[in-house]
């Protein structure tokens, strides 16, 4: 008998099968675009009809047949959205961006449609009342809680005529949202500043000579050698190249992403989301959007967090005056007749560090080579949490250029599964990012975690290694400690899993394990030069120590700008008629921003604050309190590795997931709250 065609459709979707590939891994090869949209439709179906089966029991609410339940429910949708957002990110095509914006407004109805549902939030509430009577150990008490706060900051206690309003403003905030990311990305592909010569070429190190070759020749451009706008490309020429004329362009081109008019301009867009929230915050039944936003974080407040920018903003514009002067003068010094402008600082400061230090950039890059720094990663993480990391050749990936390796504890019991994916392309958003194709969860048979880590760099030269600058590497271990707590997650319930945490919390796995990267011990053994295989020299580890602060002004203004600015935009009361462009020159003059320093983001390409950070951009300087604070426990106990320090920091930060309130999980590790000092030492501003 033949298959009906429903039944054939169903039988070559990838979706709607059972994964019988090595850990579970999706099959990327047998998944296209056409996959994508009727396996939406069957998950969401789906997933619609077992949230109305919670919400229609009969039975009194307990907490496995609403809590439990809930948590169990969405399985079919988790594992195409999981793909799906994750390629369209790393991997994207004009056909996954025509779904994207498609499945946007779908997604957020269907999310409003769960979290408005008022027999749902009912038999949540009653349990959420009765909490105490009901007998439930720590986690299980924390997931009733952290679900009843979810529902109740989605507007499930509102009016049903607020509710419907809140239900259309979440619905539009996607769609803008995607358009913005998707603009932004468009104005980067749309950039190349091509090289040709030596003239264009001068002050550039053979790394990132090496590297716009390589770039030029995977564009298939003509050019001999092209810069693009992927940080890893642009920061290194504007830190090198001795033609101000091409710094100048190149930078203005960086800056001026999502501002450039047109279909890609993102300023009305950002106007409209920024009214929209402010509206949603009303609602809600707050002043402004950031009081929202903040009230559910560490923080709390936006005094709370104005308190710690202020105070690190006014040491780092005081050193961004220091550094202005040794800058001024250097140019001067070297016959430079002309005023310091942003796109001269990174190229002048690379030179006031060789004066100062007698070190380089270029001089660093030959001993940073990208697969030493993945197994110094990996063998940070051996030594800490007693990982082991095995490569898997033929394992299924989503590009030629993903890593796969399975993750085991010494005795070889499996963790998960980590996919690298390092080089920038076209298909690829900027930026560094983690992410998962599958979360951990003991529910039923379980769930070990599947985590990706998104990087940016410039490729070598072919037949040459991929060579990093130290932020480069940097930004590696960053990407991994998120990784880690992703992997390490040990906990019952997905939604409390890995990184489910509060948003001021969850850059603190992540900026600790940068601590990692710069100490003697990782340096001696993975810092090898490319082309010799001799270690680092000594002298060499001492310099980058000594230069550790240098131009920490700079690096600190641009940042915490961001944040205040970010902080500002979101403590409209009301953004009704909002010029972007004068919101943020205005608010920059008010701060006193130097004029030779630009926001590490501008609004308009600014994807942290239009997406999951609005009001959080800060939560890296939050976090950064507790990461400087964190790694002295290390330091304290005379041993960077040291096992007692490192199972406390695997018990409550890595493997705890959301289990417990943040701030009592760091006490649990440390012993204490932390202390805003260890940061000020940390970037050289004192206390």
């Amino acid at each position: 008998m033949s298959k009906t065609p429903s039944r054939l459709k169903t039988a070559s979707n990838p979706f709607q099968t059972a994964w019988r590939t090595p850990h579970g891994l999706p099959p990327f090869a047998k998944i296209t675009a056409d996959h994508y949209w009727p396996a939406f439709k069957d998950a969401l179906s789906q997933h619609k009809a077992e949230i109305a089966a919670i919400g229609a029991n009969e039975k009194k609410p307990t907490f496995q047949n609403t809590i439990v339940a809930l948590e169990k429910s969405g399985e079919a949708l988790n594992k195409v959205a999981d793909v799906f957002f994750n390629l369209s990110s790393s991997d994207t095509s004009p056909a996954l961006q025509e779904i994207e914006r498609k499945l946007a407004p779908v997604l957020a109805q269907h999310s409003n449609t769960i979290q408005l549902d008022q027999k749902l939030f009912r038999r949540i509430e009653d349990l959420y009342e009765r909490r105490d009577a009901l007998k439930l150990d720590d986690e299980q008490m924390r997931l009733l809680e952290r679900t009843y706060t979810t529902f109740v900051r989605a507007g499930a206690k509102l009016s049903a005529k607020a509710r419907k309003r809140v239900a259309e403003i979440n619905t539009r905030l996607a769609e803008l949202v995607t358009a913005f990311g998707q603009n932004v990305l468009a104005d980067e592909q749309s950039w190349r500043l091509a090289l040709d010569g030596d003239a264009d070429l001068a002050g550039l190190p053979q790394g990132v000579r090496d590297a716009a070759a390589r770039t030029a020749a995977d564009l298939k451009l003509p050019a001999s050698h092209v810069i693009t706008l992927s940080r890893s490309s642009v920061e290194p020429f504007l830190q090198f190249s001795a033609r101000r004329d091409l710094r100048e362009e190149a930078f203005k081109a960086w800056i001026k992403r999502g501002e450039n008019g047109g279909k890609t301009d993102n300023r009305k867009i950002v106007a409209e989301i920024v009214k929209l929230r402010a509206e949603l915050a009303k609602l809600m039944g707050y002043r402004t959007f950031a009081d929202y936003s903040l009230d559910d974080t560490m923080a709390k407040t936006p005094d709370a967090v104005r308190g710690l920018l202020t105070q690190v903003w006014s040491a780092a514009v005081s050193r961004v005056g220091e550094e202005r002067e040794a800058l001024t003068a250097l140019a001067r010094k070297e016959g430079g007749n002309y005023t310091l402008e942003a796109w001269d600082w990174r190229y002048l400061a690379e030179k006031e560090r060789k004066a100062r230090y007698d070190l380089d950039e270029s001089e660093i890059r030959p001993y940073l080579q990208l697969e030493n720094m993945i197994d110094a990663a990996f063998d940070t993480a051996t030594r800490l949490f007693g990982l082991k990391f095995k490569e898997l050749k033929d394992a299924p990936r989503y590009h030629p250029d993903v890593r796969v390796w399975e993750v085991t504890t010494k005795a070889g019991e499996p963790v998960g599964v980590f996919l690298g994916d390092y080089y920038a392309r076209p298909s690829k958003r900027s930026g560094a990012w983690m992410s998962s194709f599958r979360a951990q969860h003991k529910l039923g048979k379980g769930s070990n975690p599947v985590i990706v880590n998104v990087l940016n760099f410039a490729r070598g030269a072919e037949g040459k290694p991929t060579l990093l600058s130290i932020d480069d590497a940097r930004t590696l271990f960053h990407e991994f400690g998120h990784g880690l707590h992703g992997l390490l997650s040990d906990v019952t319930y997905p939604s409390l899993s890995g990184t489910n945490v509060s948003r001021d919390f969850v850059e603190l796995p992540s900026q600790l394990y940068e601590h990692w990267l710069t100490r003697p011990e990782v340096l001696r053994r993975f810092a090898t030069h490319y082309k010799t295989g001799r270690p680092m020299p000594e002298s060499l580890m001492k310099r980058i120590q000594a230069s550790r602060t240098f131009n920490q002004g700079f690096a600190t203004a641009e940042y915490v700008a961001s944040a205040l600015v970010d902080m500002d935009l979101h403590a409209l009361e009301a953004a009704d008629g909002l010029d972007v462009g004068e919101f943020e020159k205005t608010t920059l003059s008010r701060l006193g921003m130097p004029r030779e320093v630009v926001m590490r983001h501008r609004i308009p390409h600014f994807q942290h604050i239009m997406g999951g950070y609005a009001a959080g951009y800060y939560s890296y300087l939050w976090s950064e309190v507790m990461d400087a604070d964190a790694f002295a426990a290390f330091e304290e106990a005379g041993d960077i590795y040291d096992r007692k320090t490192a199972a406390r920091l695997k018990q409550h930060v890595y493997s705890a997931g959301n289990r417990r309130d943040p701030l009592e999980a760091y006490v649990a590790f440390r012993g204490r709250p932390p202390k805003v000092e260890s940061l000020l030492r940390k970037r050289g501003f004192g206390g």
